[in-house]
């Protein structure tokens, strides 16, 4: 498949500030992919870097946010077990998150050792998810052409916190999934409070290129159907 192509559709055609960006969980790094050696906060930290370069971080790297971990399918050590058990149980404290959510919180089941992040456009392997930012707006064409907004069988998934839990939520329905942004992700990648991320699975990522174009099409007539009725009136 066409990832670069793919990538420079969405990002013109919607009009996107940031280009789409692919994560793929693995068991063995690439060769040709180098690892990253940056200390980050937080999964959703590679993400943003995610936009310039392609890389890999390791289980370890993700270990400084361990619910993103758990997120994630990394296997949490003891002491980072607990450290995530105390950081949940805060939350509840609060009511940032009720005690009947957490077993319910999506995440990878299959244990796996690292991940390959990067541009779509750049991406050397067959990513898991594409993740892309997007406004309301941009996010309304986005959710209709994946056919995560109608009316007929399962409609997409849109949550808040955590924000992670969008890629194993899209991986695990074969659907496009949307999160409304929890607070971690705002303050970890530092994305503007008016844009939503949305995860596409990469079975999802077949025939959207021209099931896009339709949708844009279709909204572009629809556009100019309503505005005849309210000149009209």
């Amino acid at each position: 498949m066409d990832y670069r192509a793919l990538a420079d559709l969405l990002k013109q055609s919607l009009n996107l500030e940031y280009p789409p960006v692919a994560v793929t969980r693995t068991n063995e790094k690439p060769a040709s992919v180098e690892t990253s050696t940056e200390t980050v906060p937080s999964a959703c930290t590679f993400w943003r870097r995610a936009e310039s370069s392609v890389f890999y971080a390791d289980s370890e790297a993700h270990m400084n946010c361990p619910i993103g971990a758990m997120v994630m399918g990394f296997e949490l050590s003891e002491a980072k077990s607990g450290e995530l058990m105390e950081l949940v149980g805060g939350m509840c404290e609060i009511n940032y998150i009720r005690p009947e959510e957490v077993p319910l919180i999506p995440k990878f089941e299959s244990v796996q050792t690292g991940a390959v992040y990067g541009p779509l456009a750049d991406f050397p392997v067959e990513p898991d998810v594409a993740l892309v930012w997007t406004t309301p707006f941009q996010a309304m064409l986005l959710q209709e052409t994946t056919g995560a907004t109608t009316w007929t069988g399962e409609n997409g998934k849109v949550f808040g916190r955590p924000a992670c839990s969008v890629l194993p939520s899209a991986d695990s329905t074969g659907g496009a999934s949307m999160s409304l942004g929890c607070m971690g992700m705002r303050t970890f990648t530092e994305i503007a409070p008016d844009l939503c991320l949305i995860a596409i699975p990469r079975e999802a990522l077949e025939g959207l290129a021209a099931d896009l174009e339709r949708t844009l099409a279709a909204n572009q007539t629809m556009a100019g159907a309503y505005q005849e009725m309210r000149e009209a009136i």
